[in-house]
């Protein structure tokens, strides 16, 4: 029987040490695994290539590599680059699982991951249970976006989110192994023949629904996403994106959102998704104005989302990009 292969790619941005410590905490979880890690440094030219490079030397972790991404082109693309390097000398792996630089597995996490995606042949994807380093869990399990999600979302209202909360985007945390729609990619393990089928990540992408797609795609080529709650792993969140400390929110954010909608739906479903969100938060308003409170949005969020969509709209539709392929 062939012992699979197991490529794990940890992408860092201006973290090197943070990302080492990752790297640590996975080389412990992938004992008695056949394969190895990769270290991308997605062009932070703050000397982290150099740092992490000495560091995996010095102590001798022969299973680890660090290479250049040669640009900053986001999570999507960064990541792209590691799967696409395969494993040292050349040979490409069976599973290809992505680590977060702020993500620490336990031990026996990679394995369990492993361990779901070969006793059933119909899942492609698996992920891990993700908390806090309080032990906390982190929501990382979701439903697909849709209309009645944006109107859900962006109401905030109790008879609202009843009225639809099979539609909701937020999944209660399972407490067994189960398929979802998609998951957060801050530890997520899949197969490479389920890469090479539906392509790698979509590179349009910089940051934020690159995962939500790639799930999308999984799922309309039949394959399903496990999330399996016994394989845990710590996470501290938002460190290279810096979400926790935002004032408001990026461009990127709307312009990835409006890709997913675009890409998987077409222009009028986008369109119709911005109208729903836009009248769920003048719904969410005009509660908070009556009871005299601030909005949960971010600063000028809903203005920020129709300035960026309607600008959208105004441009020559792009085409759809055709998948990444894993090949190099």
């Amino acid at each position: 029987m062939t012992v699979p292969s197991v490529l794990c790619v940890i992408l860092n941005w201006r973290t090197p040490e943070m990302t080492l410590r990752a790297a640590e905490h996975a080389l412990a979880a992938m004992e008695g695994i056949a394969g190895a890690i990769t270290l991308v440094d997605n062009d932070s030219r703050d000397g982290s290539f150099e740092a992490m490079t000495q560091a995996v030397a010095a102590r001798g972790w022969d299973r680890v590599r660090v290479i250049q991404s040669g640009r900053n082109g986001g999570f999507g693309a960064g990541n792209n680059a590691g799967i696409r390097a395969g494993l040292p000398g050349g040979a490409q792996p069976d599973y290809v699982y992505v680590l977060n630089s702020d993500a620490f597995p336990a031990p026996d996490a990679i394995a369990r991951l492993l361990a779901a995606l070969q006793a059933d042949p119909g899942a492609g994807f698996a992920g891990s249970f993700i908390h806090g380093q309080d032990g906390a869990p982190h929501l990382t399990t979701f439903r697909f976006p849709s209309l009645a999600s944006e109107v859900e979302g962006a109401a905030r209202s109790g008879p609202i989110s009843r009225l639809l909360a099979h539609r909701a985007v937020p999944l209660p945390t399972p407490a067994a192994t189960q398929a979802v729609d998609w998951l957060a990619g801050a530890s997520l393990m899949m197969r490479r023949d389920v890469l090479d089928a539906i392509g790698l990540f979509d590179e349009t992408f910089f940051l934020y629904f690159e995962e939500t797609d790639l799930c999308l795609r999984a799922a309309r080529a039949g394959w399903r996403t496990l999330f399996v709650p016994d394989s845990r792993v710590a996470h501290i969140g938002s460190v290279s994106t810096g979400m926790k400390t935002w004032d408001r929110v990026p461009g990127y954010w709307f312009a990835s959102r409006r890709h997913y909608f675009t890409k998987n739906h077409g222009r009028a479903y986008a369109l119709a998704a911005t109208l729903a969100h836009v009248a769920g938060g003048t719904l969410h308003r005009l509660r908070c104005a009556l009871a005299h409170r601030a909005p949960a949005d971010p600063p000028h969020f809903l203005r920020d989302l129709i300035r960026h969509d309607a600008g959208a709209l105004l441009r020559p539709a792009a085409p759809v990009p055709s998948p990444v392929t894993g090949a190099s």
